[in-house]
């Protein structure tokens, strides 16, 4: 009779939850359509798409417009034949009806920029063209000077309405990435940690993370008396002490981002959210943390983790990928996080 009871309160408050979500969508479409009317909305569509056909097997790179023209940057294999030439890096199309159509390097041939690209596969001879970057009415050409190295080195072009025009190759500065968290992570010290039979080191009171007895371990209790926690994992050295890890934190809302070193081994990344006491991995946090408007949640290359428990990781590996910036709509609701 009770079971009979409670299953049928259940189903009117489901009802009824329902009902209030199917009302919320009215209004928020109606709010939203209300806003246009006053604000304007600039709807996007495809108009056409095309195919860049180069004269060299390439690895494409980057492309970028400007004005009417597109340049496509990319890298080619030379094989036996002697120094880079500009066509083995870049080729510029014209967009007419609605197509790209190659219109030589007329665009880009500037004395001075020539001299500074023969010289940088002169002296480096590695060098590759990595991307593109534009900022403000300004375009940069970045090269990497070796594989797998963070040495590149820029040019600098200023956008004018006739064309482009070359300024100089000292302009690196300019291009370097954004901070790659947008929050800082705290050192956990002495005077957070919890002695016990099972001790541990205490996150502002909140979730409570050890390193020993041959598992990472963290816990929602402020109990040295049990080992258990809602998540662990192994680690390498068992007969570990507290002070041998390392314990990094930093405090988003309802979620807390850990950054734990365990003996002698690589930084571990975890976001724990304190609304749902779960703790999930991400590995990605070791490559870049953005937050998302509103305190919504976090952004890292590869996911996103909301303040509500939602997430998602892309199959994507993050090795490498650092966030490049965030671009507003034009609505101002969304917005686009690029990594490269």
């Amino acid at each position: 009779m009770n079971q009979n009871i409670d299953g049928g309160a259940y189903e009117i408050i489901q009802n009824r939850l329902r009902g209030f979500a199917g009302e919320l969508r009215t209004q928020l479409t109606k709010l939203n359509t209300a806003r246009k009317e006053v604000f304007g909305a600039i709807e996007t569509s495809l108009i056409a798409n095309d195919r860049i056909n180069t004269q060299n097997y390439c690895i494409a790179r980057d492309v970028v417009s400007v004005g009417r023209y597109t340049i496509l940057g990319y890298n080619v294999h030379i094989g036996l034949r002697s120094g880079i030439r500009l066509e083995d890096v870049f080729s510029v199309y014209a967009f007419e009806n609605n197509t790209l159509k190659e219109v030589g390097l007329e665009f880009l041939q500037k004395e001075a920029f020539e001299t500074d690209f023969l010289n940088l596969y002169r002296y480096y001879k590695e060098a590759y063209f990595a991307r593109f970057a534009r900022r403000g009415r300004y375009l940069y050409m970045i090269f990497h000077l070796k594989e797998n190295s963070e040495d590149f080195k820029t040019f600098k072009w200023l956008m004018t309405d006739e064309g482009i025009e070359y300024i100089d190759n000292r302009s690196d500065h300019e291009v370097q990435y954004p901070d790659q968290y947008e929050f800082r992570w705290k050192q956990a010290g002495r005077d957070d940690q919890r002695k016990g039979s099972f001790p541990h080191v205490s996150i502002m009171d909140r979730v409570f993370v050890e390193t020993m007895g041959g598992d990472l371990t963290i816990k929602v209790e402020d109990n040295t008396d049990d080992g258990r926690g809602i998540y662990r994992e192994e680690v390498e050295y068992s007969d570990q002490t507290l002070d041998d890890a390392e314990y990094a934190y930093a405090d988003l809302g309802n979620l807390i981002a850990l950054r734990i070193r365990p003996y002698q081994e690589a930084y571990r990344y975890f976001i724990f959210n304190e609304k749902i006491q779960e703790a999930k991995r991400i590995d990605a946090l070791e490559q870049s943390g953005v937050l998302l408007p509103d305190n919504h949640g976090l952004i890292f290359a590869n996911g996103y983790y909301l303040q509500t428990g939602e997430y998602k990781l892309f199959e994507t590996p993050a090795d490498g990928r650092l966030f490049k910036k965030r671009i507003a709509a034009p609505n101002g609701e969304d917005f686009l996080y690029v990594f490269y």
